[in-house]
């Protein structure tokens, strides 16, 4: 498990996505809006969209903030708003990279506004292609291990269309290819297998370990970055070990 997907579960069990619901709400109806202008109304005809309501879903949204979200997107009763996507890259402290991304109506502003961020927090902002190449996308599940036998979730895992399941201290973390994500996520489900967290990530094909005071200064730039309004998700290859990750986030 990468160290910014431990310091993410952490964050979420420490209830600190709660404090910033109305921030994450506000994220979330953007994915959606756009996901609704690119690929239309239907999530049963969009996949990217379907991924969006669900992660409002699992955040509590409530179904009217989800519908106005979609509604922009379309124009129906109002006009469709206009954002962009955008991918940064960049380097945090220690060499690690970073992917930033991004939906913003003011490409000049989310520049100005990641540049900043970066510069404030010791990483610097490269160019396009400089990290892209070290990461892949791919669907991440985790389900709890004190919730399934690993015998039972292997086999169901593999039985709906999973690449690998890892073995962690916590939890079960099930990897998919982006193509089989919902099908892998929906299959889970209907097995009966409690779910703790499902999403498309980038997955970094090689880690990039960090001492303490290294691992501070990163978990600060990431966390500057998520909590920007135009940055949707941020992607690092940093690793932490157990007893490091443990002094940072204590």
């Amino acid at each position: 498990m990468s160290g910014h997907s431990k310091w993410s579960t952490i964050k979420r069990k420490k209830g600190a996505q709660d404090a910033k619901r109305g921030a994450l709400f506000g994220k979330l109806s953007r994915a959606i809006t756009v996901a609704a202008r690119e690929g239309g109304g239907d999530p049963g005809a969009n996949p990217a969209l379907a991924l969006a309501v669900q992660k409002a879903k699992d955040a509590n949204m409530p179904n009217d903030n989800i519908q106005r979200a979609i509604d922009k997107g379309t124009g129906a009763g109002s006009e469709a708003e206009a954002y962009e996507r955008i991918t940064y890259e960049g380097y945090a402290p220690g060499g690690v990279a970073v992917l930033v991304e991004v939906l913003t109506d003011n490409r000049n502003r989310a520049a100005s506004d990641v540049r900043y961020i970066f510069s404030k927090h010791g990483g610097k902002l490269g160019t396009t292609g400089s990290v892209s190449y070290l990461f892949e996308r791919k669907g991440v599940i985790l389900v709890p291990r004190e919730s399934v036998d690993e015998d039972r979730l292997m086999e169901a895992a593999l039985e709906v269309g999973a690449e690998d399941v890892e073995v962690q201290e916590n939890d079960y973390r099930i990897l998919t290819t982006p193509e089989d994500f919902a099908r892998v996520r929906d299959g889970l489900r209907e097995a009966g297998i409690e779910i703790e967290d499902a999403q498309l990530t980038m997955e970094p094909q090689n880690t990039v370990p960090l001492d303490p005071s290294t691992a501070r200064q990163t978990l600060r730039l990431i966390d500057a970055l998520e909590e920007n309004d135009d940055v949707q998700e941020v992607h690092a290859n940093f690793d932490i070990s157990d007893e490091v990750m443990a002094e940072v986030a204590g």
